[in-house]
């Protein structure tokens, strides 16, 4: 209030007001990381306006909340006290208080904290009105250990002790007060008009100030003399301005005024009675210059105030010389929140920016800064303490995963098993078993049932633009060749026995080279689809991120793979299975062909087989389509299922050849040949004889269908039989 030079436009101090000591609070709060902290003031202008300034200060300087502001009334009681004590510890966490209160006050507080039963909870910061006084704690230490307090910094000025020392009754007449001073302060009766009553000693007026009573210089001593020494320096000033020319007061000086010699006084700079400059703002207030104690109890020195610091325009504290209550090491907390922890954003409360919730950054998300949270790349996901983003692990289909033996194991019995019946069939080329097979066509078939097999090692690769274009070429091709060559077999078959119901000429492109050209046209459109894939979009590999994007991210991984769709990969493989359907038509359609003529049954059981395996291919591969471990299934179900096919296949149309080759070649032997019209003819009496069997006894057809047989037909007698 005294620095408004509107209406104290005369007024100035050498001491700093208490804006400038609210401003040390602020620093001093800051400076120990306190953000939350309460105020009690004194009714009354020095502890209201100190914690306005300090709540102003507080706002501008930011990151201070004011949790609580009371005031103690005039005319207080102790419950007033406990009253303000119970309203602080609705907001525990403020355990700082600012108080801007007088003496009497102070105690009051201190009392009342400890009949609440809490010493050592509050952490108090206290104005110059506390300083480093014994009086407002006297009996009430242990409620002041920890305590912060600011005071003007100020000195002793020895020549003042010496003089006021040698004060007596006789030479010191002039101050009208002394002679009350000394009955109070040697506690005796001066004279009968005294204060004191009658039962005191009276006073001899040869005590002596330190001697016979306890003396301690005034602390303001220094503010008083420096005041008294800016007036002089000032009227030295303006009578050096004004009367150059004498000494004394001249007519100018007598003449000047009061504002005058307030500009004189306001420029005054000189070293103090303390050492210190004296000097005054616009605002005739004096520099800020503040000593700051903490009070504090030790084994060695007791308890008492000690000196942690100082502050003179900017904060200068020993942290590491401070003291808690309760015995704590680390400066202790006064948050409204506590900080929030790696990874969670702060989520501020309206109207407390100091209070605040933690949300965890979830999902994909990180802490970008302290209050949001940003979603990860979509390569990326958050790391462990989700404060920033880290690349997606890659992964693929390993050797070694159980997904994968049971599909290289049977590749590897497979191809082990074709490379057998290839070679079986080399080495026994001429044989009449291998001759009355096919040799071209079941070299053909042979040469696809491998490559079925030698998928699954490609299917299982790590992905490259190699292996991806391998990919594409053999997926479809090691089926088409396989049923391409079955499909050319049953419709020699079918044409055959059509042709034989109309006309005893045999059909057109039925030999081993025309059969061939049919097969690999048929081959030939797979390669042009192929082609053409390749020509509309070029093989490449591709990092799938939302196959295995989990909820946790911890688990989430990019699969690296072939750039092959789903869609794609079923169009490369619906020729061959077109091929197959077709097959097996053809399959039902030759199925009243005499049991063994030309491998028609055993290529009917194979066609059925293969079917029944991919009917369940195709619910497996789409059903899992949106599993976390679709690549994983849906690899495995592929390469399982052309295994079984290519199985199937070897199993039922070649097996049976091969052991009789190997372990029967007695029945290996070339057979009487016989024209396409006996065969035709055969074929057909067979086929009349199976309707009239239930007329012979016991089922026995007595014709002999063996004369002049080509080396694929032997009708035994008494059988329906006939074999190509």
């Amino acid at each position: 209030e005294l620095s408004d030079d509107r209406r104290y436009d005369f007024f100035s101090r050498v001491v700093p007001p208490d804006s400038f000591q609210a401003q040390a609070m602020v620093d001093i709060v800051k400076a120990v990381g306190w953000n939350y902290v309460s105020t009690v003031a004194s009714e009354g202008s020095y502890g209201e306006k100190g914690v306005d300034a300090f709540m102003q200060l507080s706002r501008e300087a930011g990151g201070i909340c004011i949790a609580q502001s009371l005031k103690i009334p005039h005319d207080h009681k102790p419950s007033d006290f406990d009253k303000i004590i119970r309203q602080l510890l609705d907001t525990r966490y403020a355990r700082a208080v600012v108080l801007f209160a007088s003496d009497e006050d102070i105690r009051g507080i201190l009392n009342a904290t400890k009949r609440a039963e809490q010493v050592g909870h509050f952490l108090w910061i206290g104005s110059d009105s506390w300083g480093s006084k014994n009086s407002p704690i006297h009996q009430l230490e242990e409620a002041a250990v920890g305590a912060i307090t600011i005071l003007p910094k100020r000195a002793t000025i020895s020549g003042f002790d010496a003089y006021f020392m040698s004060r007596t009754l006789e030479n010191n007449r002039r101050n009208v007060w002394f002679a009350e001073y000394w009955e109070e302060n040697f506690n005796c009766k001066l004279m009968s008009s005294s204060k004191k009553d009658d039962s005191s000693r009276k006073c001899t007026g040869q005590e002596r100030i330190g001697i016979d009573s306890r003396y301690e210089q005034e602390g303001k001593v220094q503010f008083v003399m420096d005041a008294v020494y800016a007036v002089a320096h000032a009227l030295h000033s303006m009578q050096r301005d004004l009367c150059p020319d004498g000494s004394g007061i001249c007519p100018d000086m007598e003449l000047a005024g009061g504002k005058k010699l307030l500009k004189y006084i306001r420029s005054v700079s000189f070293n103090g009675s303390a050492g210190t400059s004296v000097t005054f703002n616009r605002n005739g207030d004096a520099p800020g210059r503040y000593d700051l104690f903490q009070y504090q109890r030790s084994n060695a020195t007791g308890a008492g105030y000690r000196v942690i610091g100082q502050w003179t325009e900017t904060l200068q504290l020993n942290v590491e010389e401070l003291q808690w209550p309760r015995g704590e090491q680390e400066v202790p907390s006064s948050v409204c929140s506590l900080p929030c922890r790696a990874g969670e954003r702060k989520k501020v409360v309206k109207g407390m920016p100091c209070c605040w919730h933690c949300e965890p950054c979830d999902g994909y998300q990180y802490q970008a800064d302290e209050f949001s949270c940003k979603l990860c790349a979509y390569h990326m996901r958050p790391s462990a303490n989700r404060t920033s983003c880290q690349p997606i692990p890659i992964v693929k289909l390993e050797w070694h995963s159980p997904w994968a033996v049971i599909p290289v194991f049977l590749a590897m019995l497979g191809i082990v098993a074709t490379i057998f019946v290839m070679a079986t069939f080399v080495r026994h080329n001429d044989t009449p078993i291998v001759r009355a097979s096919g040799r071209e066509l079941s070299y053909v078939l042979l040469t696809g049932i491998f490559l079925c097999y030698i998928i699954t090692f490609l299917m299982i690769a790590k992905p490259d633009v190699g292996v991806c274009s391998f990919r594409r070429i053999f997926l479809g091709l090691g089926m088409c060749i396989s049923y391409a060559a079955l499909l050319t077999k049953t419709n020699r078959i079918y044409r055959i026995f059509e042709q034989g119901k109309q006309s005893v000429t045999a059909p057109r492109l039925i030999s081993p080279t025309s059969q061939l050209v049919i097969t690999f046209s048929l081959i030939s459109v797979q390669l042009l689809g192929v082609l053409v894939w390749f020509g509309v979009d070029p093989p490449n590999t591709v990092v799938d991120f939302d196959e295995q994007r989990t909820g946790d991210p911890e688990r989430a991984r990019g699969v690296l793979k072939c750039d092959i769709t789903d869609l794609q990969m079923i169009c490369s493989l619906g020729y061959s299975i077109l091929l197959m359907v077709t097959c097996t038509v053809y399959a039902i359609k030759t199925r009243g062909v005499p049991e063994n003529f030309n491998e028609a049954k055993p290529i009917g059981f194979t066609m059925y087989t293969t079917c029944i395996v991919w009917l369940a291919f195709i619910p497996i591969f789409f059903g899992t389509a949106q599993s976390a471990e679709k690549l994983y299934i849906q690899t495995t179900t592929l390469t399982i299922s052309m295994n079984l096919s290519a199985s199937v296949a070897l199993g039922l149309l070649y097996m049976p050849k091969v052991y009789v080759i190997i372990f029967h070649p007695e029945l290996n032997v070339q057979k009487r040949k016989r024209s396409f019209k006996a065969v035709v003819t055969a074929a057909t009496m067979s086929s009349r004889l199976s309707h009239k069997v239930s007329d012979r006894p016991n089922g026995e057809a007595k014709t002999e269908l063996c004369e002049n047989v080509e080396p694929n037909i032997c009708v035994p007698p008494a059988s329906r039989n006939i074999k190509i």
